[in-house]
């Protein structure tokens, strides 16, 4: 099931659905000109009873993160739009399409948690969409929207739209804060520095996805019941997923929780390229284990079910890989992404995502030996110790053992192929590892 309820304006209006004028049309801001009469315990309440998850990755509920916030103020408000996994860009297209809903939204939420100065913080990559929520905060203020006295009434709120410097580790909510107040984007130990408890300047911060934020307009204006009418029991509302690789229909889906794989890969994405085999997918960005058709491909897609099959659904990214992806480079290429990323304040990230990009390499190189394989998985336990999943965490942030996700997924579906590297293979030196 394929639904445009939270687009319909970038799809019924896609040259102009970005601007105040179209967004005023379509009923834009009445649903923040209502929330902002009313408690914070009713705002909270009511996204509690929606449902609505995070959408940038962890899936933690809304309206419970919320009700965390710490009784001191002041509190901000910051949007998490630096969207940097490899596979994920349905953030993009919100904030270049549809950057009113997410504006609306940051005034709802901002009144929810008593915030009066809100941040968006955007990947650096990202100068197009920049320019659109730059130009929609912009049009916010010129309404009164935005500034002293909103809509007319006795409460302020001023908006900040921030480029980040291209640092992946900069989606860790902490480590966005870091780069906020113009330090190095490392993570912060948790406990203290829970957000909601210690964020932005030390003081009550609520961190959300754009999606999430994006999200928000639509509840209060249609109402919770409306919301949790569209789809999954559970998992409410619609979710974009970013569908990329080997698939004949490539891009950005709004689709329900509760279909299946087959259902979004062969009916929504229009199936494999060429008529080509499926032989897995990444089912939630770089970070999550892999899925393959004989176990998974007629799993109800839901954050629970894919989580007892060891993966997530992360902020919604599916890489889809056909029969002649050469599986050991796949995993090599995902695992040097976090090797390149990580900030290298912990050492078994900093030096374990190295030394399994380096083994790797020289497996795919040809000068892999029998005990790489061995040598992979040790690697990998002292990164995330047990090898299970959830991991467990031997560093401050999950940057480090998500890099295992991939070498993990490889050894466990096709360490065939890993041996047939091997065994093809003639001694070579790479990158300074000697076979």
């Amino acid at each position: 099931m394929i639904v445009e309820a939270l687009t319909r304006r970038m799809n019924a209006h896609p040259t102009d659905s970005h601007t105040m004028e179209r967004y005023l049309e379509t009923g834009g801001y009445e649903a923040a000109r209502g929330a902002i009469t009313k408690t914070r315990d009713e705002l909270v309440e009511t996204v509690k009873e929606s449902g609505v998850i995070g959408r940038g990755g962890a899936g933690f509920p809304a309206g419970l993160k919320w009700s965390f916030l710490a009784p001191a103020r002041p509190a901000y408000l910051v949007v998490n739009g630096d969207e940097s996994e490899p596979g994920t860009f349905k953030d993009r297209q919100l904030l270049e399409r549809d950057p009113h809903a997410m504006v609306e939204g940051i005034i709802i939420a901002a009144v929810a948690n008593e915030v009066h100065h809100a941040f968006v913080y955007i990947r650096g990559e990202y100068p197009k969409p920049a320019r659109r929520v730059q130009q929609a905060v912009a049009d916010a203020y010129a309404k009164g929207f935005l500034g002293k006295g909103i809509f007319g009434g006795d409460y302020d709120l001023d908006v900040t739209v921030h480029l980040g410097a291209g640092a992946y580790i900069c989606g860790e909510e902490t480590a966005l804060l870091n780069s906020l107040e113009g330090r190095r984007g490392e993570p912060r130990l948790k406990p203290p520095y829970f957000p909601a408890a210690k964020g932005l300047y030390m003081a009550p911060t609520i961190v959300n996805n754009v999606e999430t934020i994006s999200n928000l307009p639509y509840i209060f204006g249609e109402g919770v019941d409306w919301y949790k009418g569209l789809g999954h029991e559970v998992d409410t509302g619609t979710f974009l997923m970013s569908i990329s690789g080997h698939v004949n229909k490539p891009g950005n889906y709004e689709v329900v929780h509760g279909i299946t794989w087959r259902e979004l890969i062969y009916g929504v994405a229009g199936g494999i390229r060429d008529g080509k085999e499926l032989k897995a997918w990444v089912p939630g960005g770089a970070s999550a284990p892999w899925f393959v058709p004989e176990e998974h491909l007629d799993l109800p897609i839901t954050k629970d079910e894919t989580g007892k099959q060891g993966s997530m659904l992360g902020s919604g990214a599916v890489i889809v890989m056909d029969e002649d992806t050469d599986m050991v480079a796949a995993a090599e290429r995902l695992v040097r992404f976090f090797a390149e990323e990580s900030c290298g304040q912990c050492t078994p990230c900093r030096e374990g995502t190295t030394w399994l990009d380096l083994i790797l390499q020289r497996v795919l190189h040809g000068g892999g030996r029998e005990q790489d394989i061995d040598l992979l998985m040790d690697v990998s336990d002292n990164i995330s110790v047990g090898l299970g999943w959830p991991p467990k965490q031997t560093t401050i942030c999950p940057l480090g053992p998500s890099a295992v996700s991939a070498t993990l997924s490889l050894v466990k579906h096709f360490r065939h192929e890993v041996e047939e590297h091997i065994g093809r293979g003639t001694p070579v030196t790479i990158s300074g590892v000697s076979s």
